[in-house]
């Protein structure tokens, strides 16, 4: 890992010193900093909040895509990060929001710490507050807050009024935190329903999970949307088809590469209109063909990466890392090979707190090999040994090796004359992701 080299990364590495780097979810320690601070959550703009174990990345990239093709400036909240910790906070401007520069990170960062003085906070919680303040102290017509862990104690959840929460797909997912059961984990995200304020039910795989926020919300009186009953979306004709109540929209595919964004990309329009933000025919159009967001089924088309591949072959990541991700991205490779078919061919690399042979499941009568590389940018990446044997025992074939470089060159080694260009997937964690973008010469902005 490299020193910090920005003000803003030197202010985070000293809170990582002083402050617990774990989790411990509570509201407690969180609304006693803000309160030091003159509780800026109180004074952010109509607020959009955004729980789910999957898909609620993409949903706040479609929302901000449709705030933004409005003709509105919004702010976004993010975690984790892929390269920089700048790419949690986007601040809304004109033209299209923009990441926090360091100075203005940095400065709020020590705001934060001097208020928190040496109160045993969480680094999340103190980013957290960095959020509130940084949104709270810059103009904007919405913000996007997208939850970090579960929702009911969460440190973001102390939004008293959004104009809209959404709650996306929920699979198991941080169960030492959340629960071993889907009703149990579905209860900590419907935490971020508030009392009367309209709430979006984005598609479920667990009908269990779907009734447990429905009857959340209709016990706190939410006015209630969900997918599938108030609004809906497929593909058609190489088109997006949305609708609800206000009828039918003909919208350009989706950017965003895989059949579940379809749904993802409803389940935003459903979150903007119901914090009462116009979208019509135009402007979802617009937004569907803007819509962008970092490391997730993402197409590597330049780079030193793509310089290292096979010749003509296509390279792909994805930080999805649990199960329930790990079918989605499958399930888009099976999309892409139905259209163009090619070897699909893993780099893997996960933590040690996810369900790593689940995930592999996923795979299984797809992909051909999975070579697995060590992550160097977290200390609780799975050796790439134990990683190996992992894919195997989901019923891959797998062989670990030291690098993405290395798995490249052997990738390039086999190719045969005159076989189909592999398609190759680097996948499994979002801070493999990062380091692939940052090897690729490719980070967010």
């Amino acid at each position: 890992m490299t020193a910090p080299s920005t003000a803003a990364e030197r202010a985070i590495a000293r809170l990582q010193t002083l402050h617990p780097k774990g989790i411990d979810l509570s509201l407690d320690r969180i609304r006693w900093l803000l309160a030091a601070l003159g509780d800026p959550q109180d004074r952010l703009p109509p607020t959009l909040h955004i729980a789910g174990t999957n898909g609620k990345g993409s949903a706040a990239a479609f929302a901000r895509a449709l705030i933004e093709a409005g003709g509105r400036t919004v702010h976004v909240h993010t975690s984790p990060h892929l390269v920089r910790w700048n790419e949690r906070y986007r601040l809304g401007a004109p033209g299209g929001g923009r990441l926090v520069d360091d100075a203005t990170l940095a400065e709020a960062i020590e705001r934060v710490a001097a208020a928190n003085a040496d109160r045993p906070t969480t680094l999340f919680e103190l980013l957290t507050a960095v959020t509130f303040v940084l949104f709270s102290e810059h103009p904007a017509d919405a913000a996007i807050v997208e939850v970090g862990l579960g929702g009911r104690f969460d440190a973001t959840n102390v939004i008293a009024r959004p104009a809209a929460t959404l709650v996306m797909p929920i699979s198991l997912d941080h169960e030492a935190y959340l629960g071993d059961r889907v009703e149990l984990i579905a209860a900590e995200k419907a935490g971020i329903l508030k009392p009367g304020v309209p709430a979006v039910i984005g598609q479920q795989d667990s009908d269990t999970a779907r009734a447990v926020v429905i009857e959340t919300a209709e016990r706190l009186g939410c006015p209630l949307s969900v997918y599938g009953a108030d609004f809906l979306a497929f593909e058609e004709n190489g088109r997006m088809v949305y609708q609800d109540e206000d009828g039918l929209c003909d919208l350009t595919l989706p950017r965003l590469p895989g059949r579940h964004q379809v749904a993802n990309a409803a389940a935003a329009i459903a979150t903007v209109k119901a914090a009462g933000f116009p979208v019509g025919q135009a402007v979802a159009d617009a937004a569907m063909a803007a819509v962008a967001w970092p490391g997730r089924l993402q197409r590597l088309t330049a780079g030193r990466l793509v310089g290292q591949a096979p010749q003509e072959a296509e390279l792909w990541v994805d930080g999805g890392h649990n199960p329930g991700a790990g079918t989605v991205v499958a399930e888009a490779m099976a999309g892409l090979e139905e259209r163009v078919a090619r070897p699909l061919f893993l780099i893997a690399g996960m933590l040690d707190t996810k369900n790593q042979v689940d995930y592999f499941r996923a795979f299984v009568g797809m992909a051909r090999h999975v070579y697995t590389v060590p992550i160097r940018s977290s200390e609780a990446g799975v050796p790439n040994a134990v990683l190996a044997a992992r894919a195997m025992e989901a019923g891959l074939s797998a062989e670990p090796v030291d690098s993405i470089d290395n798995a490249l060159a052997l990738l390039r080694d086999d190719q045969e004359p005159g076989a189909p260009a592999p398609r190759i997937l680097i996948a499994g964690s979002l801070y493999l992701v990062g380091e692939a973008l940052v090897e690729n010469g490719t980070p967010p902005a």
